[in-house]
């Protein structure tokens, strides 16, 4: 890991920011005590679809209307 000054980082942001995008992680130290360290943002990860399949059933009559009761007991 890469130590710099918090005067380095700021004279050679551009540099650095290259350093880690390809992977390396950069420790930005005050007085020589560190104070902040940048690392590579991860990348979100692809989805994958049909990893549930199989797993969830929807009744047939998902989308029937509710019977009059139970409709007044939502309304009110």
């Amino acid at each position: 890991m890469m130590e710099v000054s918090v005067h380095e980082a700021k004279t050679h942001l551009s540099r650095l920011l290259r350093r880690i995008a390809a992977g390396e992680e950069v420790t930005i130290s005050r007085s020589g005590k560190p104070v902040a360290r940048l690392v590579p943002i991860q990348g979100k990860p692809i989805r994958q679809l049909g990893l549930d399949a199989g797993k969830v059933r929807i009744a047939d009559d998902f989308d029937a209307p509710l019977p009059e009761d139970l409709l007044r007991a939502f309304e009110g």
